[in-house]
């Protein structure tokens, strides 16, 4: 049951409210002096504070109100407060408001106001603790990560990437293949590393092929080898990336450029760890990790026949799922200050620009225009024109709103209200709960 501390040296207020919320489910504890309620407040579990703006009969500042609010917020600054206030009280009620007091009603207040009041900073304050929680679940579980793994400097922020990257150390000291999806540019090549550098022949090789970047001719070549005068041009015995790998892992990216012909023979190696070389009938032996990637729907490859569905089911013993930077916008400003390295500084019309931008190429689109703008600043503080991205309007993805609110206009919005999150939300004209998930949207603590 939730609990509301009602501060009024009036006992009949304080009866009346601790009636009134009773009605609804809610606890009322009652206090008739600051001291009291200061007391209480060390001793009860409190979700939500009613006090009155003045204790003594013969003033009507509102003084003892202010003095007792500064207290609550300075001993618990997370806990809402609605101040009960007189209407000589009202101007110092509205500097409260923007003190940080969460909201305040005049006497003899309306019951179904103020129970709307109680019932939305009830509501908001679960929500509070509950996105404090998940943040602080994230916190550790990141720092358990960086402790325990080798993460080879990888830059993230967001809840998609941690789970990624549990995913990719929780397999890593298995055997089992694993396919790395997700779009060009989103990592897949720093994700088999780290899945390299956390498993068993970690010590071994790493060896990376684009069979993607490969005319389709030669990769079989390149994948297993040939000997001299294998295919046209061939004027000596080359090793192959198998044979390079050995001991350790081959990281198999654009795997659904792979021919069928090179498919097979990638299967029966998966199967029996041998294969021969173009030209040659000696069967050879390795012991190699094997990790895919694939910005590809092989699923529907192997449906119209161009992959094989034996050698997919191999590959996807395991399937980690990269996100597109645009669904994971925590990195993106992590990622920058990397890519930055201290060169320059990003202005605020820059960091708003790049929040903005859709990152069709992702991280490696993010790392080129950084490493652009970085030459191009001058005095060292790179602007939004610097970035060369396009109109913000041009930029934001068809299925977002254009009126959505950039982290700048909420930081500025809660700046302005002093930290009051619902004259915040209602500067943005958003409810206080959808300000609360722009605020976890862009990684703010509030």
């Amino acid at each position: 049951m939730r609990t509301v501390l009602i501060i009024d040296d009036n006992p009949g207020v304080c009866e009346a409210l601790g009636l009134l919320l009773s009605l609804h489910d809610m606890q009322a504890l009652q206090a008739h002096t600051p001291q009291q309620g200061l007391a209480l407040l060390e001793r009860e579990d409190v979700d939500l504070v009613i006090q009155d703006m003045n204790f003594s009969a013969d003033t009507t500042s509102g003084e003892e109100g202010r003095a007792l609010f500064q207290q609550i917020r300075q001993r618990h600054p997370d806990l809402p407060v609605i101040l009960l206030t007189a209407w000589t009280q009202l101007e110092q009620a509205v500097a409260l408001v923007k003190a940080g007091a969460a909201d305040y009603l005049a006497k003899p207040w309306d019951d179904a106001k103020l129970l709307a009041s109680v019932e939305n900073l009830l509501e908001l304050g679960e929500s509070q603790r509950a996105l404090g929680e998940a943040r602080r679940d994230r916190h550790r579980r990141r720092d358990a990560l960086l402790q325990r793994h080798r993460l080879q400097g990888l830059v993230f922020a967001s809840e998609p990437m941690l789970r990624s990257l549990e995913l990719a150390c929780q397999v890593a000291r298995s055997a089992a293949p694993v396919l790395i999806s997700g779009p060009n540019g989103s990592g897949k090549e720093r994700i088999a590393a780290i899945v390299h550098a956390n498993s068993a022949v970690a010590t071994g090789p790493f060896v990376a092929v684009n069979c993607g970047a490969l005319p389709g001719e030669l990769i079989e070549a390149e994948l297993f080898g040939a000997e001299s005068g294998a295919y046209t041009g061939s004027v000596r015995a080359r090793e192959g990336r198998f044979e390079a790998a050995d001991g350790g892992t081959l990281f198999l990216d654009e795997i659904g450029n792979l021919p069928l012909a090179g498919q097979v023979k990638l299967l029966r190696v998966l199967e029996t760890g041998r294969f021969e070389r173009l030209g040659s009938s000696r069967s050879r032996q390795v012991q190699v990790r094997v990790l895919s990637a694939t910005n590809a729907d092989l699923r529907a490859m192997v449906q119209v026949g161009s992959f094989r569905e034996d050698l997919y089911y191999r590959l996807n013993v395991i399937e980690i799922a990269l996100p597109a930077l645009a669904e994971r916008r925590e990195d993106i400003l992590p990622l920058a200050e990397h890519f930055l390295a201290g060169r320059a500084r990003l202005g605020e019309p820059a960091r708003e620009a790049l929040l903005r931008h859709a990152w069709p190429g992702n991280v490696r689109e993010l790392k080129n225009v950084i490493e652009r703008a970085a030459l191009l600043a001058p005095q060292g503080v790179i602007g939004a024109a610097e970035l060369g991205l396009p109109s913000a309007a041009a930029a934001v993805p068809a299925s977002r709103n254009l009126d959505e609110p950039s982290r700048e206009a909420v930081l500025a919005a809660l700046e302005a209200a002093s930290g009051v999150v619902s004259r915040a939300a209602q500067a943005l004209g958003l409810s206080r709960q959808a300000l609360y998930r722009r605020l976890e949207r862009y990684g703010l603590d509030h």
